[in-house]
């Protein structure tokens, strides 16, 4: 990519473009990738953002298409000399049937993997999640650990399960037919006991370095996997939370749980049963349930300095500059929706 030939003619593709993190990526790339003549966006649901992308000199393109179907896919990566897929299905409360959350995340990342080998893309970027690793349901703790970290993780969760089974896809699909795959890169730490939480313009900044320096050191990254760290502090859930909704005007009433455990671990199973009960009446679903109550009660955090080892990553947004673009952006949603 490096090629002075080449250096107007990189084509990137970004599926899933649209949703928070896509859209993160794709301004970083306008903004941080010289070597970018096109950039497409491909998402189910186009945003009305994207006209404002099209005055700037790089070619944007809006294709509105969905990844579950193969023959759109492979049109929108036609051409691309990099794909970065952060498509994808984020439901941990059952809003989604197990089926379509197979469908999305599983089917059409081998959807984007097939693509590529066909049409002759040699580079894609996947964004995976925290959950492929845990918390698992014994809720044991993750604490400061890196990617080579033993831990043992149980998906029995729909979603999980399908971030599990597609970072697998992508990992096997490395090298076929001279395709090189960034792994995994995970978006945040889930909650927490204590956790730490990963800024999305730090995250945006891993992806486009990623796919910047996969050409040059695709012995070395190719088919590896990264977490996203950055230099946001560890803290227990409320107080990390507190640190950003503060500001804002929200206040906690007390320190101490209102609930005991056992009784949460009963309610937990018990909004399990409702669901499959109502299922066939109406949509319920509970924000507790045994997945994220395990989430919100095991300690996981990481540390790690694999990306800065493999491709000179260093956080592009500091801790006070990452809280106070959270806390604006909170506070222009809260304004927006009164």
């Amino acid at each position: 990519m490096a090629d002075s030939a080449q250096a107007q003619k990189l084509v990137y593709l970004v599926t899933g473009g649209c949703g928070f993190l896509g859209e993160h990526v794709v301004r970083m790339l306008l903004q941080q990738e010289p070597q970018l003549r096109e950039l497409r966006i491909f998402d189910l649901h186009l945003g009305p953002w994207l006209e404002e992308l099209k005055t700037g000199p790089v070619q944007v393109t809006a294709i509105q298409g969905d990844v579950t179907q193969a023959h759109e896919v492979a049109a929108a990566v036609a051409g691309a000399h990099v794909v970065i897929h952060t498509a994808g299905l984020v439901d941990v409360f059952g809003k989604t049937s197990p089926e379509t959350i197979h469908e999305v995340n599983v089917q059409g990342t081998r959807n984007v993997i097939e693509a590529c080998v066909q049409t002759g893309t040699r580079f894609l970027v996947y964004t995976s999640s925290m959950e492929v690793v845990g918390p698992n349901i014994k809720g044991q703790p993750f604490y400061r650990g890196n990617e080579n970290t033993p831990y043992e993780a149980v998906h029995r969760h729909p979603y999980p399960c399908s971030k599990a089974l597609a970072e697998q896809l992508v990992l096997e699909a490395n090298g076929r037919k001279g395709l090189r795959l960034g792994g995994r890169l995970f978006r945040a730490i889930p909650a927490s006991v204590e956790h730490g939480r990963v800024y999305v313009g730090n995250v945006a900044w891993m992806h486009v370095l990623v796919a910047r320096e996969l050409e040059h050191r695709a012995a070395l990254m190719g088919g590896q996997v990264y977490f996203c760290y950055d230099n946001s502090p560890y803290k227990s859930y409320e107080d990390f939370n507190m640190e950003v909704l503060g500001p804002c005007g929200l206040r906690l009433v007390g320190t101490r749980p209102l609930l005991p455990y056992w009784l949460l671990v009963f309610l937990a199973a018990l909004n399990v049963l409702l669901q499959w009960l109502l299922r066939p009446l109406l949509l319920y679903a509970p924000l507790l349930n045994p997945y994220t109550l395990a989430m919100a009660n095991t300690t996981f955090t990481v540390s790690t300095d694999k990306a800065r080892r493999h491709f000179g990553y260093e956080p592009l947004f500091s801790w006070e500059e990452s809280r106070t673009r959270t806390i604006r952006w909170v506070q222009a949603m809260e304004g927006s929706a009164q």
